[in-house]
Order: C-alpha cells, then structure tokens, then sequence
C-alpha cells in the first residue's frame, strides 16, 4: 500500500512537473513572438551616481525621442498607481527589502510590450545591475543592442554627488564620502562584471567632459546602432 502510494505521489509530482515545463515553453514563444515585433534599438544606459547619465539620456530622448525606462521610475508608478501588485511591491520595500529581480523583469517587459508599437527606440536607464540581470534581460525580453556605458573617477563621481547634495534642500544620509565610495565600490564591481560579457556591444564614454562633447559620442554610438537596423 505504502508503495501504490509513494508511486502516486511521484507520478503526480512527474505531472506537475511537465505542466510546469510546458507553462514555461509557452511563454518563451509568446515571448519570441512579441520580440519579433521590436525592431528599434534597446539600449542599456550604465554609470556611476553623479557619472550625468540622466542628462545624457534627456539629450537622447530629445534627439531621436526614444522611449526612456528607468527601473526605478517603473517601480515608483507601480506602487503610487495602487493596483495589486503595486501594494505588494510597496510592502516589500516598506520592510526594506529588495525587490525581486522577476518583478522588476516584468515591469519592464509590460513597459516595452505597451510601446513597442510606436516606439523608436528603448533606453533601459540603470538596468541590469549585475551580470545575472543582464542574462534575464536579454532571454526574457530581447538582446540589448548597445550598452553606453558613462565612465568617471571614482573621486569625480564623490564630488559631483557631494556637490549635488550641499546644493539640495533635501539630505540623504547615504550622501557622504565614505557611503558613497562603498556605494561606487560595489557599482564598479557589478558593472565591470557585466562589460565583461559584452565587449562588442558596449561604448565605453568619457565622461569627464562637457556635456556636448560627451553627446557628441554618444550620437556616434547610437547611429552607428541604427545604421545596421
């Protein structure tokens, strides 16, 4: 009896398994077919804090009024739009934890899917964060075709975010020098591991230069992208 039993149980949990794989085949060809519809550039937009990648992303979407998506922003409309999830994701990060990088994935992907139709481009502002992220991206959503990644000093980004915060009315407790070369320590190790796996693709920008002159390469990488679209 014990072994009719135990027979049963595996042969449902063999089941559930099957159901679980072909749910997720399913979606993979969803997925590829939706994919097949994006034939604009996906950008990713990778630097430091205070590196200026919010200015330059501003003279992109001016320029060639690409759809700019920030990670952050996605997750701060989510919770203020009240809807389910958005409850969900705002008591998680109420507890002070982090949100799981499925979440972020599909709001994301809603983000890309709800565009795709007129969009001229995507600029993924600040995503992936590390090199597991960029892995999910590409094989949940779609490769990135360029990643402008806005290098600085360490020192140069300290004293542009240090400057920033004297200026501002508002001040965070994570805006001195010692947080802030932890904080830079740990992007600079997450990021290199992500150019890594993306030589080819990726425009390294000095970005320790006026802001024309730093847009200047930036418009040479991106046409560069289109002319093979």
């Amino acid at each position: 009896m014990l072994f009719l039993c135990h027979q049963k149980t595996m042969k449902k949990e063999a089941l559930e398994r099957q159901k679980e794989k072909l749910l997720k085949e399913a979606k993979e060809q969803q997925l590829l077919q939706m994919n097949k519809g994006v034939n604009v550039p996906i950008i990713w937009v990778l630097g430091g804090p205070g590196c200026g990648k919010g200015t330059q992303c501003a003279k992109i979407v001016e320029k060639y009024n690409f759809t700019h998506l920030s990670s952050g922003d996605l997750l701060r409309a989510e919770v203020a739009s009240g809807s389910e999830k958005g409850k969900e994701l705002a008591a998680i990060m109420k507890e002070g934890k982090l949100v799981s990088n499925e979440a972020v994935l599909l709001l994301l992907e809603c983000a890309i899917k709800k565009a795709a139709a007129s969009s001229k481009g995507f600029l993924i502002d600040g995503y992936p964060r590390e090199k597991d992220q960029g892995a999910a991206f590409e094989k949940q959503i779609s490769p990135a075709d360029l990643i402008l990644f806005f290098d600085c000093a360490d020192q140069t980004l300290v004293d542009r975010i240090l400057a920033r915060a004297a200026a501002s009315k508002e001040v965070r407790a994570d805006d001195n020098e010692e947080t802030l070369k932890t904080r830079i320590a740990t992007f600079r190790s997450n990021t290199n591991d992500i150019l890594a796996q993306y030589t080819e693709k990726t425009a390294v920008i000095n970005a320790e230069r006026a802001v024309d002159e730093i847009f200047a390469d930036v418009v040479s990488a991106i046409d560069g992208v289109l002319a093979k679209k």
